[in-house]
């Protein structure tokens, strides 16, 4: 049996060392590109596998991303990143190492398992944060707890893709499997199953997460709107109010020199009753059509 670990860049040196050891051309080009999505291919030799590590990812949830790849075979597992690999490194150093050698398939397995708990264990360490902006929003830093959702947003979305190509990943490995990975209900049904139910609970719960912030931002979008039409409503009725009565006062403020009224001994009087008579009659509207 034989582990190999590949920690540094792709150089041409190794790729021809992968490549003699029956390692696809192809997919060694794959693996050395830093952005290529992850998946799983089956070849005559051996099985690719190609998923996002992690390099970081702080609590609040910003990711730097590591592609890692894996060759495995029936006595032969290979290993490719190009920075340290936290969940290569825990079975290297492992002492059911010996033991796990003996089947390539389940250690390949348990590495991905691992880096699912890993990303996991960001995710619940998130919810507490979550919470905390929730509570946030009732108070007067709204404009900071809405910058800080927009943030999460935006890196949970990239989370989510991760986990969607994770989850696509997982699904493959366990319902069709390949040779050297297992098939059906062998020895590895239930490491299989276990790292298809964890990725699909990163997506989820991810999922949740970032809908949660969605709807957290849109409801104080509508709270805020709600506010402004209530502002923007007793501002109407206020402009509604003094327009007639405007227009009475620009009326008898005309500088004719024949105008009736002006002569009318208690013409300022009536003038102002009738004004006063039109803002009691549009307060009593406004009532009437439940708009105060």
């Amino acid at each position: 049996m034989l582990w190999l670990d590949m920690e540094g860049e792709l150089t041409a040196e190794r790729q021809e060392l992968l490549v003699s050891l029956n390692c696809d051309r192809l997919a060694v080009s794959d693996c050395a590109r830093t952005r290529h999505p992850p998946k799983v291919e089956e070849f005559d030799h051996d099985t690719f596998i190609l998923f996002r590590g992690m390099t970081s990812l702080d609590d609040n949830l910003e990711l730097q991303p590591m592609p890692v790849g894996m060759w495995v075979g029936k006595r032969i597992l290979i290993t490719s990143h190009p920075g340290t690999a936290v969940s290569v490194n825990h079975f290297w150093d492992s002492e059911e190492q010996q033991s796990l050698l003996k089947t390539p398939n389940v250690l390949a397995l348990r590495i991905l398992h691992y880096v699912g708990g890993r990303y996991l264990e960001k995710l619940m360490d998130f919810e507490d944060t979550l919470a905390g902006l929730e509570d946030a929003l009732l108070t007067d830093q709204t404009d900071t707890v809405m910058k800080e959702l927009v943030i999460y947003r935006s890196r949970l979305r990239k989370l989510l893709r991760i986990f969607n190509y994770h989850e696509a990943l997982a699904e493959h490995i366990l319902h069709s499997g390949t040779v050297h990975l297992g098939t059906g209900k062998d020895k590895s049904h239930h490491v299989r199953r276990d790292l298809f139910d964890r990725c699909e609970r990163l997506r989820t719960l991810c999922s949740m997460y970032y809908e949660i912030c969605g709807d957290l931002v849109e409801s104080h979008i509508s709270i805020t709107s709600h506010q402004l039409n209530q502002t923007m409503k007793v501002l109407t009725i206020i402009t509604a109010i003094f327009v007639p009565l405007s227009f009475v006062a620009g009326l008898y403020g005309m500088n004719f020199q024949h105008m009736p009224e002006l002569q009318f001994r208690y013409g300022y009087f009536v003038v102002l009753g009738l004004m006063a008579l039109l803002a009691v009659g549009m307060l009593t509207l406004f009532r009437k059509v439940r708009w105060l």
